[in-house]
Parts: C-alpha cells; sequence; structure tokens
C-alpha cells in the first residue's frame, strides 16, 4: 500500500490509557509511510517503523520545525504553545552548527557522572514525598504526591530556581505544551509572563552567581565571544525548566501504572531490585502515551526512505511509540519484558536532537522505582486500569492522575 492509498487523522486513538493505538501495526505492516491529516486540516508524512524513524531522528540535517520553514500547522488557530508552533520566545538555536555548540554548552551539565552526584539528593526527596504521601492515609494520587513534586525540585535545584515557584511552573509549562487546553490569548499571556520571569532570575545570576547551572551559563556568557546570548540564556531555563519536569512527571506515572496493570510485573521486581534499571527502559520503550503527534521534522531537502521519495519542504511526524514496537527490531515487542537488554528504543529520539537530560530522567525514574518497591511493597492500582484517564490536550502525552493504595 502506497503513501497515497489513505489518509490518517491524527492524533490517533486508543483502546485504552496504556494501550497502543491499533493503527501503529497496520499502518507499519501496511503503510509505513503514510499521508497523515492534522487537527488544521493541513497534512504531512507519518513513519512509525523502527528503521525509518531512526533514520530521519538521526539525520542532522533535520530539526523541528522553526518560525522561518514554511511547515504544517497542528491545529487551525495556532494555539499550540512554544514547545509546538511558536518560536517567539524560544531562541535556542535549533539547527547546524550553532545547535551543536548549544549542545555542548549544555551537555556537560547532563553527563552521567554529574547526574548521579545528585542522586542522593534525589532518593531523600522521593524517600520524604513517599512518607507524606503514607501519613496521609492508605491511598493517593500518585502523580500529584510524587510524580509531580519530584522532577519540579531536581530541576529546580539544578538551575537554581525556586522550587516555592512551582505551581507557576507548572502553568507555565501546560502553556508551553497546550495543543487545546487552553485559548491562544491565554497562551501568548503564559508565554510573556514566562519569559518576564526568566529574565528576572537570570539578571538576579548575573548581579549574584551561585553554583547552579543558570549562574554558571550566566557567568560564562560574560566572558566575551563564550556563552549564550541574553535572548539565548532567557530560551535555554525556559526550555530545561519544562522540559526537566514535565514529561519525567508524566512519565513516572505512566511507568507506575503499567508495572502496577499486571501484578506479575511488581512482584518479579521486588523479588529482584536489581531489575530497576532494564524495567525503566523497557517502561519507557512500552509506554504508548507518550508526544500526542510523535517527533516532528521540517524536510529541508529531499529524503529517501526505502526508495521512496519524502521532497524538500515536507513536515514528517516521526512515532517513536510505535517504532518502539516494532518486531523487526524488538522479539515479542508488546510484551513488557523488564529485562530486556538491549533496549535501542527511541523514546529519547536520536543522533543530535537526542534528549539532553536522558541521563537525568532515568535516574530520577530509577530513584523512584527503588524508593516505593522498599517503603511500598504493597502498591497497587486503586481503580481497574481502564478508568485510568489520559491527559488530553498538550503535546506530551500522560495520566490526569494515578490513584494508589498501599
Amino acid at each position: 500500500m502506497s503513501q497515497h492509498d489513505q489518509v490518517v487523522h491524527m492524533p490517533l486513538t486508543t483502546d485504552g490509557p496504556l494501550e497502543p493505538s491499533a493503527d501503529w501495526k497496520r499502518l507499519r505492516e501496511q503503510c509505513p509511510v503514510a499521508t497523515v491529516e492534522l487537527p488544521s486540516g493541513d497534512t504531512g508524512t507519518l513513519l512509525t517503523r523502527y528503521d525509518h524513524v531512526k533514520a530521519l531522528l538521526s539525520d542532522p540535517r533535520f530539526s523541528r520545525p522553526t518560525a522561518e520553514d514554511d511547515s504544517i500547522r497542528l491545529t487551525a488557530d495556532g494555539a499550540t504553545g512554544v514547545a509546538a508552533d511558536d518560536d517567539r520566545s524560544m531562541s535556542v538555536p535549533l539547527k547546524g552548527e550553532a545547535h551543536l555548540r548549544w549542545r555542548r554548552l549544555l551537555g556537560r551539565y547532563f553527563t552521567v557522572k554529574r547526574v548521579a552526584a545528585l542522586r542522593p539528593g534525589m532518593v531523600a526527596t522521593a524517600e520524604g514525598l513517599v512518607d507524606s504521601m503514607v501519613k496521609s492515609g492508605q491511598s493517593a494520587d500518585l502523580r500529584t504526591a510524587l510524580g509531580f513534586p519530584l522532577p519540579i525540585y531536581v530541576i529546580c535545584e539544578l538551575l537554581g530556581a525556586p522550587a516555592e515557584h512551582r505551581d507557576r511552573f507548572s502553568y507555565w509549562s501546560d502553556a508551553f505544551l497546550s495543543v487545546s487546553r487552553y485559548p491562544k490569548e491565554e497562551i501568548t499571556a503564559a508565554h510573556s509572563e514566562f519569559v518576564t520571569y526568566m529574565s528576572e532570575l537570570i539578571a538576579a545570576k548575573r548581579a549574584e552567581p551561585g553554583e547552579d547551572v543558570l549562574s554558571t551559563l550566566v557567568v560564562e556568557s560574560l566572558a566575551e565571544g563564550e556563552g549564550l546570548t541574553d535572548a539565548e540564556l532567557v530560551a535555554t531555563g525556559m526550555a530545561l525548566l519544562v522540559a526537566g519536569h514535565e514529561t519525567t512527571a508524566n512519565m513516572i506515572g505512566k511507568m507506575v501504572a503499567m508495572l502496577l496493570a499486571d501484578r506479575t510485573r511488581w512482584e518479579r521486581l521486588l523479588a529482584d531490585p536489581s531489575l530497576v534499571r532494564t524495567a525503566v527502559d523497557e517502561a519507557l520503550r512500552f509506554d504508548t502515551n507518550q508526544a500526542t503527534f510523535g517527533i516532528r521534522r521540517y524536510l529541508g531537502t529531499d529524503f529517501d526512505v526505502d526508495g521512496q521519495l519524502l521532497q524538500g519542504g515536507a513536515t514528517v511526524f516521526c512515532v517513536p511509540a510505535a517504532a518502539n514496537r516494532d518486531g523487526r527490531t524488538f522479539a515479542d515487542p508488546d510484551e513488557m519484558d523488564l529485562g530486556r537488554n538491549p533496549n535501542p528504543h527511541l523514546t529519547f529520539s536520536a543522533g543530535a536532537h537526542s534528549c539532553l537530560g536522558q541521563s537525568l530522567a532515568r535516574t530520577e525514574l530509577q530513584v523512584v522505582l527503588e524508593v516505593l518497591l522498599r517503603k511500598l511493597p504493597t502498591l497497587a492500582l486503586a481503580v481497574p486500569v481502564p478508568e485510568l484517564r489520559k491527559l488530553e490536550g498538550f503535546v506530551v502525552g500522560g495520566l490526569r492522575e494515578v490513584p494508589v493504595r498501599w
């Protein structure tokens, strides 16, 4: 079946909050290069096979669409948040040598070694949050009690942002990642507030630098020819604050829900906690509720996909969650194998645009799992899996709440 035999409508639907879209398997087998129609009515190209998705994401020539690209819109009114369509406050370079330079500057703060040094603090914070959760009763919403606060404490400490402002950060992040949750006017106002706040935080770091990442970047920017411009500093702070907590907060809830959805998974980890590391990566692979529209790439030039030419100017939607279920790469792809190794999933993308904070995210997920297994071995979902509600209207995917008991 060729690309033009059918049109797929995004976002794709699923049979349940933790289930993959039935369209993924059909598309991988019958129409791996498909035409996709967005809520805006614009059309692009959809890739679902592992090799195709990895090849495009790994190609350094292509990046997320920017303001100057003639890329398609996700929604008709364009109210899709900075993270989706509006680069008004996003001065982070997304292409070419400038992007590589930006990644080099930031990458040294997210190395495995640096993240390992943060681990004891993460453990202490996670233990405190779980203790507070237990003191309040025999049940809780894990997303509210642990999933959201842990990553925000971690990223605030790393950046040197006040954790007591976490409710504001959460609201701005939601606006940053909104597809249809807020009207465009509210998104624009939230962006302006966020830019103002981050500009003032950067100015405070310049006046009185600390030991945090933002302070270090500010100090480096004062050296001529080094570091980042003021606009880049503001955009970088915003991007790290959003990316550093929103996706991880969602993933904590989804990971625990997946592990508790089949009790044998939780029991296996209780019997062998050494599986935590591989279990986290398997949860990342197995997660069906990732980015609502996958990962977008704007083609600045033609790109060949197994003999099928995608012409320059096209917007391509890569779906890592679908690629992660490709049987050509993963044995028993629809089984959650907690000991799976190797596990070359594409949840963090690939190549020059792979997630800078993936080591930080993995460590937070491992810490959460280790603490919960140790402190709450009787943890269970408080509602049947079909009653879990998906987070709708955002670029990122998650669960609205994760009710648990112990």
